[in-house]
């Protein structure tokens, strides 16, 4: 079925990409959607959705046209007030330049080295107790712990309460660029006052000194950010190093457990540990999907799209586009040249916090692929479902020392 745009037919699809069964394996969907088109018709949202990957760069690149002022979620934000204040994804220059300009400024090449010793000693520590146990979720395990620990430190937040904290916030926080429906309402519930609790935490008093997050906070006292943008920050800061960072530790290792021929690879030269990283990125994008809107009247591939119009981007699928990454976009392969996915965004908006998180993956998954000799599933590993992430809720796996 097709439905009409003004300046294009674009097929309409029933299919709700929120479904359980389609957050569970949403790649089918995906393939047919981007079999469909260029851009495809959501009956069930009244929305224009993009899968392909040179359609979701090309959006993503044009931050003028494609603005995220207006929400990355379905709601604009323009004209419904957000549920807390907007942060540095939901924000356009020139004031996210100034607040990204801050971010950039703490997130240097230096700063992210001298993290490196310090994860380095806890991704030891944390392989000695793993291993130690032989048999390990995943995901409580390794993929939360250690950016709880390594990345809250070097925030600076203390540590009472992180954990009962930070994962609920986490997943109340992104749910807002999906749907309202009952399992974004879910996440509010069980999120219920862990907003206020971060932004206590990332107020300058509760900020250890020297850390990267007071060093925010320096910016605010020089005038080039506000003191109302500082907390906000820090926050981002956290969700950057932290949330999808465990969500990527866990698609990591799913995708390495489940080809013992490219974890041997890795164990064989673990120099090879970035280019599993990004390739596990593209292969299981953290961010699955959000949302732009247009600034104002505009053409894209022939449809004609006023201003004011939410469209809906689904990276993961862009990610897995055999137009662009091949015909076997589907395997995972460490020899790939995965440069370029999407999963961190693009252009602006790409994120800002991207070193720190892949410091962490790389500190972690080295110190695993020189010690571990193998992983084996125990059992299917668990999905955590979401309206935007892709992760886990459990990784059963055993691992064989070297």
């Amino acid at each position: 079925m097709n439905k009409t745009l003004s300046g294009a037919d674009v097929v309409s699809l029933p299919d709700d990409p929120y479904s359980d069964e389609n957050l569970t394996d949403p790649y089918p969907l995906f393939e047919r959607m981007r079999s469909s088109g260029p851009a495809v018709w959501l009956e069930k949202y009244g929305v224009l959705a993009f899968s392909r990957y040179d359609e979701c760069r090309e959006i993503l690149d044009d931050y003028r046209t494609f603005i995220s002022g207006a929400g990355v979620g379905p709601k604009n934000l323009h004209d419904n007030p957000p549920w807390r204040p907007q942060g540095i994804l939901e924000l356009d220059p020139p004031i996210h330049t100034a607040m990204r300009t801050a971010m950039s400024g703490v997130i240097s090449p230096r700063g992210v080295r001298s993290l490196r010793t310090s994860f380095e000693a806890f991704a030891e520590e944390l392989v000695d107790d793993v291993l130690a146990k032989a048999e390990i979720d995943g995901v409580a395990d390794l993929a939360e712990i250690f950016p709880i620990r390594v990345f809250g430190d070097a925030v600076g937040i203390p540590r009472e309460g992180r954990e009962k904290n930070l994962l609920l916030h986490g997943a109340m926080n992104f749910s807002a660029f999906g749907p309202e429906n009952d399992r974004h309402q879910l996440y509010f519930e069980k999120g219920a006052g862990t907003h206020e609790w971060v932004m206590e935490m990332t107020s300058r008093e509760n900020l250890a000194p020297g850390g990267l997050g007071q060093q925010i906070w320096d910016f605010a006292d020089r005038g080039e950010i506000s003191a109302d943008q500082a907390p906000l920050l820090v926050r981002a800061m956290l969700s950057a190093g932290l949330d999808t960072t465990i969500f990527s530790i866990g698609n990591t290792l799913v995708a390495l457990a489940s080809e013992p021929s490219q974890w041997e690879a890795l164990h064989a030269d673990p120099r090879l540990v970035k280019f599993a990283i990004d390739e596990a990125l593209r292969f299981e994008s953290p961010f699955q999907s959000f949302y732009r809107t247009t600034s104002s009247d505009t053409s894209f591939r022939g449809i004609n799209l006023p201003a004011a119009t939410k469209v809906l981007l689904f990276v993961g699928s862009a990610n897995r586009d055999t137009a662009h990454w091949g015909p076997d976009a589907a395997q995972f392969r460490l020899d790939r040249q995965a440069a370029g996915h999407l999963a961190f965004g693009m252009g602006i908006h790409q994120c800002v916090g991207q070193p720190i998180s892949r410091l962490e993956m790389e500190v972690l998954f080295t110190a695993l692929a020189r010690r571990v000799k193998s992983i084996e599933l125990t059992e299917q590993p668990v999905p955590l479902l979401h309206n935007t992430l892709r992760g886990w809720e459990s990784i059963p796996v055993r691992l064989i020392p070297a």
